[in-house]
């Protein structure tokens, strides 16, 4: 038996398309606000439940009336926008042997920054009073080694987590 694909459903209306996506996109970035809900001037009996449901109540319930306004074609379509621009972004399969140093050494630097740094916080300059901005930069540093290391490195990672995963190397 042949499988024919369903011909593509036309996009919604741009209206629907924008209210529906910033629907989403709002509630998305809910848990942003959490911080500042912690540093406002509201009782402590109030921060906890707001901050609560800013985390886990109020992203979903606006995912489920964008995903209700957008409607299912809709939420496909903008779905497919979506892993589109993914696609596009998606960090090369292979990498030169070059780029996979550098991508090791972007990857090693920060974990070895924050194995070493509590035991040595002193010697660092800046460290003790900019914990914060090191503990982002290193952040940054380790997601971009990722995107460095390309999508061959992701299944290794990802074999990490798999049981029964082996690892293979080349000529052996």
């Amino acid at each position: 038996m042949k499988k024919t694909s369903a011909p593509a459903a036309a996009p919604p209306p741009r209206t629907r398309l924008l209210v529906g996506g910033t629907i989403l996109v709002v509630g998305l970035l809910c848990p942003l606000l959490v911080p500042a809900v912690a540093a406002s001037e509201l009782p402590a009996s109030w921060k906890v439940p707001v901050s609560g449901l800013l985390l886990l109540g109020i992203p979903e319930l606006f995912t489920l009336v964008a995903v209700a306004v957008l409607g299912k074609p809709g939420f496909e379509h903008l779905k497919g926008l979506l892993l589109a621009f993914l696609g596009r972004h998606a960090p090369a399969r292979a990498v030169g042997p070059t780029r996979y140093r550098v991508g090791l050494a972007m990857l090693l630097v920060p974990v070895g920054f924050g194995w070493i740094a509590p035991f040595a916080a002193e010697w660092i300059p800046g460290y003790l009073d900019h914990r914060v901005a090191f503990a982002l930069a290193g952040d940054l540093l380790l997601v971009a080694s990722l995107f460095v290391l390309g999508g061959d490195f992701w299944d290794k990672l990802r074999a990490l987590f798999v049981h029964r995963a082996t690892a293979r190397f080349p000529g052996s």
